[in-house]
């Protein structure tokens, strides 16, 4: 029986003999763990143990060994490719046989009215001399050095190097001291005011500075609370700028460029290939976007679930990489799991339409990659990342899924060659 053109209910079943033949199967896999008193371990006959622990203690053991073969029957019953892992259930199960009922979902039937034509354009990458002099200023600012500033005062963008102890009405308050504690001037990383006191002092001065804490502070006790720091200047640094001369360019290591006017042209090659793939990626999901408002298709629902459930353990890795949790962001956030998902089912559609789209034009289109192909893209990519072929195809998820991320450059490429 069908839910509806692309969602198949089958069912499978095991005689008694088969289900049977795979109990024994199970038990002889089981019985080196068995241990019973009166019997050496994995010595405990058969009879015995059904005898203690039921025959219903290997269901579950037998019903694994079956499973290959019920998916292998539940697909060849009607041919049937799944776009996502079948769901199945135990309809029932016990000393006649078994009865499984799988779910499979199939590709939906996805209609395009046109996908070639469509006059999508590719934007013109342009670089400007403010955005190459940007990029020196960044480059500049690297090779920057922080110097004692051996006379003068302290001005804003210096680092003051400060003690400091705060006091509550004449108390000192607990957080409230540091030692040699270097506070850049315009970092605005202390209480409102603090840092702008600091400006005009000079090395081994000593001030009281009062400033007061913000009505949202962390600190119950000190929120909108006048304080009174006692600040010593132990020390004060600069930066010293670096300049294009000589020694930079030395510095900087970059064959071919040792003056500004080479500097300008590394520097605009680089965010031309920048933006040219930038533009290229753009041009690639505008042309798969102008197709999917010409298409029509029904995304399954336990698709789309899926696919938000690996977008958001992706999203999890991310997250773990800085040093947090998904629950650790839903408490900073105010948001839920839930909330999560909601957000990404947009994105996630879209993956699906896309995909959707890339196979319809490949069937459509008969572009296929054969397994010489993929095994010299193999071969080209293990030169090029310097690894064995071997894992570098393991790390790809075996032959058959570079095939098909061939297939789909194919298919990109079809639709930029006809649009």
């Amino acid at each position: 029986m069908e839910k509806n053109n692309n969602v198949h209910n089958v069912t499978v079943k095991f005689t008694k003999e088969e289900f049977d033949n795979a109990i024994d199967k199970a038990f002889d896999k089981k019985k080196k763990d068995i241990k019973m008193d009166g019997f050496r371990q994995g010595k405990v006959p058969k009879d015995v143990y059904l005898k203690k622990a039921g025959k219903e203690s290997l269901y579950m053991d037998a019903l694994d060994i079956l499973l290959p073969t019920a998916y292998d029957k539940a697909l060849s019953s009607g041919d049937y490719v799944p776009i996502i892992e079948p769901k199945v259930d135990i309809k029932s199960i016990g000393d006649e046989g078994v009865e499984l009922e799988f779910v499979i979902t199939t590709m939906p039937e996805v209609k395009i009215k046109k996908y070639k034509g469509l006059n999508v354009q590719k934007d013109k990458v342009k670089v400007t001399q403010e955005e190459i002099n940007h990029e020196i200023e960044h480059l500049l600012s690297k090779y920057n050095e922080m110097v004692v500033k051996e006379f003068g005062e302290v001005e804003k963008s210096n680092t003051a190097v400060i003690d400091f102890e705060g006091f509550k009405d004449g108390v000192a308050f607990d957080g409230g001291k540091g030692e040699n504690y270097p506070l850049e001037i315009g970092s605005n990383t202390f209480i409102p005011g603090f840092e702008e006191q600091l400006i005009g002092m000079k090395k081994d001065e000593e001030k009281e500075i009062n400033v007061t804490f913000p009505e949202d502070y962390h600190v119950e006790d000190l929120k909108g609370k006048e304080v009174t720091f006692k600040v010593k200047v132990n020390e004060i640094k600069e930066v010293v700028k670096r300049e294009l001369d000589e020694e930079f360019f030395e510095d900087l290591g970059l064959e071919g460029v040792n003056s500004k006017e080479t500097l300008e042209e590394e520097i605009k090659k680089n965010i031309e290939a920048s933006k040219e793939h930038e533009a290229e990626e753009k041009y690639i999901d505008d042309l798969l976007e102008a197709v999917a408002k010409q298409t029509t298709t029904d995304i399954p629902e336990e698709l789309l679930n899926d696919e938000v459930n690996h977008m958001i353990k992706r999203f999890e890795e991310q997250v773990r990489m800085q040093g947090m949790t998904l629950e650790t962001l839903y408490e900073m956030t105010k948001t839920t799991e839930e909330d999560l998902k909601n957000q990404m089912k947009p994105e996630a559609e879209k993956h699906i339409m896309y995909r959707f789209i890339i196979d319809t034009i490949k069937n459509e289109e008969k572009i296929e990659v054969s397994t010489e192909e993929a095994e010299h893209e193999a071969e080209e990519l293990s030169k090029k990342y310097e690894m064995d072929k071997n894992q570098l195809l393991e790390m790809y998820g075996g032959i058959d899924t570079l095939k098909y991320e061939l297939e789909v450059r194919k298919v990109i490429d079809f639709l930029k060659e006809n649009n």
